[in-house]
């Protein structure tokens, strides 16, 4: 056979396959495609042959689905996808007749798998004015942006009237409503369009319908408390870009005056990420007052940007009123205005003997009293859960409470446990897996009301040394679990600050360590302070100086001493400690009125 013959017979059967190929790919199930495609007409032709009074009306159409032709034995076999035992859908064929002319038209769309008819079987295309998701605040008006065009594939632009529009939006109650679009082309295809409306109750519009025309909560309200970040806040108003400004309900810790910023900056790192995310950069009050200026209530000097700051004579007296003044704390706490470069103003409710009736007392920016942070936080937050009020505040979700059988070292920075009945306060969670936490309460001895320790009665300095036993600190790592159940908790190493004179946040000269089971508070660390509950009474810190008889303890009304200590003098003892790493949570919220419940 020669090379000839050879190439033609390749060629040949090259064709051959070809041919076969497009017939059993193409040609084949195209066939039997089709003539399902007939025997569904037919079958839809024989339906309305035996039930012409359903036949449409005028411009009707009317739309036979194949699974209706089974049902009602129109069609006998199943019409299957070529080479498979699979069935056409049931659902999307179906044969639609129409009144044209005077006669009835069969339209006929079949779908199986890959192959369908080519009749026009989508509805017309609807374009929303607006988006197709939006919102609207709690007690707003919603006016629906309506539908700004319809077309269809075959039939052109349609007219935006004939769509049928379904829905209502409660804005009276947050949630999510549907806006339902429906239109039809010729041949009644269907197109439905939601647009979904969420109501959401917006932090700075609930407090605008509370104030009314007022920009700030005045005398003593009941309905500005927030949660953040596991703390508790007071809504002081709404400013001019309707942010909201909040200051803290407590004192955090007590602070030089003179530290206050640079304080603020660690204060501002044990926020959550969500509390970072809403705080709005802003200019706070800070001028210079004097004695006689002391009933301010414009600004004249502010600071730069800042992300947390505390505040000032303005917002304080901004806030009076007859029924008394939310901004005014039990305890004695900094503002941020200054008399001079040594002296700054601190304010509480009321004064006591000859200072009674005054409003602030100028005091040496290096004393240590109280800091209630404020911020400015977005006014468009939107409120979870809650009612404004202390035992329910506003909550914005950004902090899930644990389920029971969780670890307790995965929980955060200010939320509450209960251990036996004591609760504590997390202050944060170490590397090593142990949660440390604050007593919301003091130790003290019934039977001795003055307190139940002497710092160093026999020593000209008070030395934080849980090794001697004329220290405090030796009383409060080996006495305290006579008093509280010390089980859960771990021995742990601590830093005690040593300052050269008076006790300055961040000036400590040296700091000494020791592994101990608790210990006293420092005085500069997250919830030293006085807490909100007010369950303390006098207690020591663990911060002290190497000048003679210097140490930090706070009174029972929340205020740091600050003189020197007589040895006859005796404090109550609140305690830190470290919570072993495996200790589980059994139930509870981590609030204060439901805190953790650690078994």
């Amino acid at each position: 056979m020669n090379k000839e013959m050879v190439k033609k017979i390749k060629v040949a059967v090259t064709i051959i396959f070809v041919v076969i190929f497009v017939w059993f790919l193409i040609i084949s199930p195209m066939i039997t495609f089709y003539n399902n495609e007939k025997k569904l007409t037919d079958a839809a032709k024989r339906y309305y042959e035996l039930n012409n009074n359903e036949l449409p009306t005028g411009e009707r159409v009317k739309t036979l689905s194949l699974k209706t032709l089974y049902h009602k034995s129109f069609i006998k076999g199943d019409l299957y996808i070529p080479y498979t035992k699979k069935t056409c859908s049931i659902e999307n064929s179906w044969v639609k007749v129409k009144r044209e002319n005077g006669e009835y038209k069969y339209y006929t769309y079949l779908e199986c798998g890959i192959l369908s008819s080519t009749i026009d079987h989508k509805g017309p295309v609807i374009t929303l004015n607006g988006g197709n998701k939006v919102t609207v605040g709690k007690d707003e008006k919603y006016k629906d942006t309506g539908i700004k065009s319809v077309v269809d594939n075959n039939d052109g632009k349609l007219k935006v009237e004939d769509v049928t529009v379904s829905g209502e939006v409660d804005t009276s109650k947050v949630g999510t409503y549907e806006i339902t679009y429906t239109a039809f082309d010729s041949l009644n295809n269907k197109t439905v369009v939601i647009r979904q409306v969420e109501v959401v109750q917006k932090l700075n519009s609930t407090l605008k319908a509370t104030l009314k025309d007022a920009k700030n909560f005045k005398g003593m309200p009941q309905n500005n408390y927030i949660r953040l970040s596991n703390m508790l806040f007071r809504v002081y108003g709404i400013n001019n870009e309707d942010n909201v400004v909040v200051v803290a309900d407590e004192d955090v810790s007590n602070v030089n005056y003179s530290k206050i910023d640079k304080w603020l900056d660690y204060y501002y790192k044990n926020l959550n990420n969500f509390t970072k995310k809403i705080i709005v950069n802003a200019k706070y009050c800070n001028m210079n007052v004097t004695d006689t200026t002391l009933d301010s209530t414009q600004c004249s000097s502010y600071t730069g940007n800042k992300k947390v700051y505390i505040p000032s004579i303005i917002e304080v007296n901004n806030a009076a009123s007859g029924e008394g003044n939310f901004m005014r704390p039990a305890t004695m706490s900094w503002i941020a205005n200054k008399k001079d470069d040594k002296n700054a103003y601190l304010t509480r409710n009321y004064f006591f003997d000859n200072n009674k009736d005054k409003t602030y007392l100028p005091y040496s920016v290096d004393e240590n009293y109280g800091v209630r942070p404020m911020m400015t936080i977005k006014g468009d937050t939107l409120i979870v859960d809650g009612n404004g009020t202390k035992d329910n505040p506003y909550t914005f979700g950004d902090v899930k409470k644990a389920k029971g059988g969780s670890l307790l070292n995965e929980r955060f920075t200010g939320e509450y446990i209960s251990i036996d009945g004591s609760v504590y306060r997390i202050i944060k969670t170490e590397n090593d897996g142990t949660t440390k936490v604050i007593s919301d309460f003091t130790v003290s001895d019934s039977k001795n009301g003055s307190g139940m320790t002497a710092a160093n009665p026999t020593s000209k300095k008070i030395v934080y040394n849980p090794k001697n036993k004329d220290s405090v600190a030796y009383f409060i790592n080996n006495r305290t679990s006579e008093y509280i159940d010390t089980s859960y908790f771990t021995k742990h190493q601590i830093e005690v600050p040593i300052y050269k004179n008076k006790i300055i946040y961040g000036k400590e000269i040296k700091t000494k360590k020791y592994s101990v089971l608790l210990s006293a508070p420092n005085m500069y660390e997250m919830f030293s302070a006085q807490p909100q509950n007010y369950k303390c009474t006098s207690y020591w810190m663990l911060n002290t100086s190497e000048a003679e008889r210097i140490g930090a303890a706070v009174y029972n009304i929340g205020v740091p001493i600050n003189i020197k200590i007589d040895s006859t003098i005796k404090f109550n003892i609140r305690v830190v400690g470290f919570i072993k790493n495996n200790t589980i949570i059994s139930s509870g919220d981590g609030t204060v009125e439901k805190p953790y419940i650690i078994k």
